[in-house]
């Protein structure tokens, strides 16, 4: 499977990750840890190292080979690392589903990014992956996030109690989905 890049501003791209990607994520990360720690899990120190990151992508890049993730960068026109979207846990067959999962640099937030990405995603998850449905989650105090889902299609459809370990304690998640097409599995 091919995934291509593409504009989604005038100067951010979205592009496949790749190997090459660990120090500039490591930067990334370590700019943006405490934006993210509330909506993140608690990461260990070897995490915003290069190496962390050389090992995080390996392990990436092998669930790309076997098809069960899909994970993006989102570039500056600097060639920085704004921000980074996955699909992951991708099934096939009758449930032919993937859960979404991404985050926008504290400096690039109320720019339109993340509804740029995840609406981009959704058209390469349908045309290009072949999927029928891609789930996400917020914390519930996510609002930003959850208008991001809800401004690209993305239905609220529960909440589930203590569904994710975020910030050192289960936390509490509403769920999203949105059904791509409804056409018949590939066989």
């Amino acid at each position: 499977m091919t995934i291509e890049a593409g504009a989604l501003l005038a100067d951010v791209t979205l592009r496949p990750v790749t190997s090459a990607d660990a120090a500039a994520l490591c930067a990334a990360y370590v700019a943006n840890r405490e934006h993210l720690r509330p909506w993140e899990p608690r990461r260990p120190e070897p995490f915003f190292t290069v190496e962390g990151q050389a090992e995080r992508l390996a392990g990436l890049l092998g669930q790309l080979a076997e098809g069960s993730a899909v994970p993006w960068v989102l570039v500056s026109a600097e060639g920085e690392i704004v921000g980074t979207i996955t699909l992951s846990g991708i099934s096939r067959g009758p449930f032919c589903s993937a859960y979404l999962g991404y985050w926008i640099a504290a400096d690039q937030q109320n720019r339109g990014l993340a509804s740029a990405a995840v609406e981009r995603v959704c058209r390469i998850a349908r045309d290009t992956v072949g999927l029928h449905r891609i789930e996400a989650s917020t914390l519930l105090d996510n609002t930003g996030s959850q208008r991001v889902l809800e401004k690209c299609g993305f239905d609220a459809i529960g909440t589930a109690p203590r569904y994710l370990h975020i910030d050192g304690a289960w936390r509490d998640c509403r769920l999203f989905q949105r059904i791509l097409h409804d056409r018949d599995p590939a066989l």
